[in-house]
């Protein structure tokens, strides 16, 4: 119970100062866009709306307090909502395999995330990649374990988001320092962000493996008691991208990337990236299931 409470302390810190994050910006309005409207499913125009699904807060793209939602995602999908001429609502659940199983049995029309694009993903998902990204890792201050890259992980307590990529190559990583004689890496599991910083901060952990936007947001709401290490190596990754998740050949897939393709061209996505401080997150343009392989 005091972890949990520690937790929402965490997150509701991070809430408060996401205004500070949030630079000020002009965001144009966006116009409906009858041709990708009269697109949708008979369902969706006569419901005149759909559900996004997340699960949990991942800032700062999506900022989960309650039943509301803030920060880019949210901003974005208000945005995609006009261009399209429906209102997208948000659902939250516990963790990347329901998010995937909801999407996949109807329940919930899309997740907007960002969710990792990944190839053995693909096989049951389409994903609208409207970002690119980075996995790097938040230590201590100071970096007391020397924790710079996937080779110095090894014997380390290492947090990573359940079911997440991080947490596939970190275990691999763990495989490889056993193979190699060194100790393993004790992979610590969570089930939301703000648990798995806070593994971190409490010393529970040596340090979190995750995605640089994300990590970039609470390093920079923890006070001068977190750094970022890793920056600028592969990381046990290929070329990230990141996106909308919809059911395997839904016709929302083609939809949603005209639609981004909109927000770019009318300076709507920039804006909000910029906003949320995502500028070096940024794409050209939205495309479909653009990701790579992970490591075996």
């Amino acid at each position: 119970m005091l972890l949990k409470k520690m937790t929402y302390l965490v997150l509701a810190s991070a809430v408060a100062s996401s205004a500070a994050m949030a630079q000020d910006a002009a965001v144009p309005k966006p116009a409906l866009n009858a041709e990708l409207n009269a697109r949708l499913p008979d369902a969706i125009k006569a419901s005149g709306k759909m559900i996004s699904v997340n699960n949990g807060s991942f800032p700062p793209y999506e900022i989960v307090t309650g039943t509301e939602m803030t920060g880019a995602s949210a901003d974005l999908t208000e945005a995609l909502g006009a261009v399209l001429g429906v209102k997208i609502e948000h659902e939250t659940v516990g963790g990347l395999p329901a998010l995937l199983a909801g999407v996949n049995s109807g329940r919930y029309q899309f997740a907007f995330g960002p969710v990792g694009d990944y190839k053995d993903r693909e096989a049951s998902n389409d994903f609208v990649d409207w970002v690119q990204e980075f996995v790097v890792f938040a230590t201590q201050k100071g970096n007391p374990k020397g924790i710079t890259s996937l080779d110095t992980a090894c014997g380390q307590r290492i947090s990573v988001m359940a079911g997440g990529s991080a947490e596939r190559v970190i275990k691999t990583q763990s495989d490889k320092c056993k193979a190699d004689g060194k100790s393993p890496v004790e992979v610590q599991s969570y089930t939301d962000q703000p648990s798995s910083i806070l593994a971190v901060r409490s010393k529970r952990a040596d340090a979190f493996f995750s995605s640089q936007a994300p990590l970039t947001y609470f390093v920079s709401q923890a006070n001068g008691q977190l750094e970022l290490t890793g920056v600028g190596q592969k990381n046990g990754f290929e070329d990230i991208f990141q996106g909308a998740v919809v059911p395997k050949g839904s016709p929302l897939g083609p939809i949603l990337i005209d639609a981004i393709k909109v927000l770019i061209a009318d300076g709507s996505y920039a804006a909000i990236m910029k906003k949320w401080g995502l500028e070096n997150n940024m794409i050209k343009e939205p495309g479909l299931n653009l990701g790579g392989q992970l490591p075996k």
